[in-house]
């Protein structure tokens, strides 16, 4: 085969290949802004319990004694150690159900009028494996004042970055690790 013919061979697969994605188009980008509207009608959360990381960051500023929130990072022990908001407890991922269950052990004892605040921040926020069923397995155990951090990119890019507190690791007590709160 002589590379004119090998040329022509590729345009013409070029040209296939370009026809066909150009008559899916319309097809995926139907199917994927669907996908994210059904994805936002899911949420289990009221525009009211949702925080934005510049507000949170000026409400830990300004909180004291029993007006401080109760922080759960829910997300990837991981990405906890490496760093996370001051105060915020780790109990396990979300979206392991022993991570649920050590979460539901955690606050059992707490009033159910606790201000709790939960985030992840370790992956797009829409796509998150871990916050929504956080925010359900408190929702169902009857807390009233749950809210959400929103950290629609990542907590590096949406907290860090910015500047807001962090601080990383466990704190050690008698040589072990123990989980804040």
């Amino acid at each position: 085969m002589s590379i004119s013919s090998r040329i022509r061979a590729l345009a013409v697969a070029l040209a296939f290949v370009l026809c066909a994605a150009m008559l899916l188009a319309p097809e995926l980008r139907s199917t994927q802004s669907g996908g994210s509207n059904a994805e936002k009608a899911a949420d289990p959360w009221t525009s009211a319990q949702v925080l934005h990381a510049a507000e949170f960051a000026g409400e830990l500023g300004g909180a004291k004694g029993a007006d401080s929130p109760i922080i759960f990072y829910v997300g990837f022990h991981t990405l906890f150690e490496g760093g996370h908001i001051p105060g915020a407890s780790f109990y396990g991922t979300a979206s392991k159900e022993e991570g649920l269950r050590d979460l539901k052990k955690s606050v059992v004892a707490l009033p159910r009028s606790a201000n709790l605040v939960i985030y992840c921040g370790c992956c797009p926020f829409d796509k998150c494996p871990n916050i929504r069923p956080a925010y359900k397995a408190l929702n169902e155990m009857g807390f009233s004042h749950v809210r959400v951090l929103v950290l629609p990119t990542t907590f590096a890019a949406d907290w860090v970055e910015k500047g807001y507190p962090m601080q990383k690791g466990f704190e050690k007590v008698n040589g072990t690790l123990k989980k804040p709160m």
